[in-house]
């Protein structure tokens, strides 16, 4: 098996370096390459570097460092780093939740989607952190680690992408798995106002908003659980049940 890293923490985030640890130990690996951006690019979410060039530098320890988003990293490996392709991209640990909402803004998200774009299906593993908590990433490594070895067990397509969200618990307090929808939050909370040392008005985007759609079923209500939340995620963005609505209007 062939596995492609990324993430939008950072080649050097401790996430990455702990799903690389452990997706090393899996039986009948071939390659494992990890192609990530060079520093922080959170919330980036798909966008492409187009008006200047990107590089990629290989690192010591043989991860590549890309200076660009999420999605540059994944869709330069895939597209010209790369000499055979993978059979599964991930992207992760990510430091904290992609839960409802989240996953439109994502560079997590993002850089699975680029592997699905690209023809590959692809995996988001996000660690659900809250301030004040320990961090498990080893549970989300395990967690990464069982569904690996699972999926030939499911028929994972090339146009899927699943978005995994886990309890920052340890390993052996995990409730089990859940198949979930994407919940959704409240809206964000309002910019925070400040000023720069020469006066100027600076702005900070505010906090998101909390949980609002975050019943059973939902990828807030197992996280809420201890469980294991696992989103199958879909690109097409139309509303089909509006379609029969918006032909007979257009055609009044």
């Amino acid at each position: 098996m062939n596995i492609l890293l990324s993430n939008d923490d950072g080649y050097a985030a401790p996430g990455m370096r702990c799903l690389h640890r452990h997706v090393q130990q899996l039986e009948g690996l071939e390659a494992l390459t990890v192609v990530a951006p060079s520093h922080n690019r959170s919330a980036a979410s798909n966008s492409l570097t187009l008006e200047m060039p990107i590089r990629a530098i290989e690192k010591e320890d043989g991860f590549i460092s890309v200076s660009g988003t999420p999605t540059d990293s994944v869709h330069l490996a895939l597209t010209g780093l790369l000499t055979k392709d993978p059979d599964i991209v991930i992207s992760g640990i990510n430091a904290g939740a992609n839960l409802g909402d989240d996953v439109l803004y994502s560079g997590t998200v993002a850089a699975a989607m680029e592997g699905r774009f690209l023809g590959y299906p692809a995996i988001a593993v996000s660690l659900v952190l809250e301030q004040g908590q320990g961090v498990h990433y080893d549970t989300a490594g395990l967690v990464i680690l069982d569904l690996i070895k699972r999926l030939p067990n499911f028929n994972m397509s090339s146009n899927t992408i699943l978005n995994v969200n886990v309890p920052n618990v340890p390993y052996s307090e995990l409730n089990g798995w859940q198949a979930t929808r994407l919940g959704h939050r409240h809206k964000s909370k309002p910019v925070v106002k400040q000023q720069d040392p020469r006066g100027d008005d600076i702005y900070w985007i505010g906090e998101q908003g909390k949980a609002k759609d975050a019943g059973e079923g939902t990828d807030f209500y197992a996280i809420a659980q201890n469980t294991v939340s696992i989103t199958p995620l879909q690109i097409d963005l139309t509303r089909h049940q509006v379609m029969d609505d918006l032909s007979a209007w257009l055609q009044d």
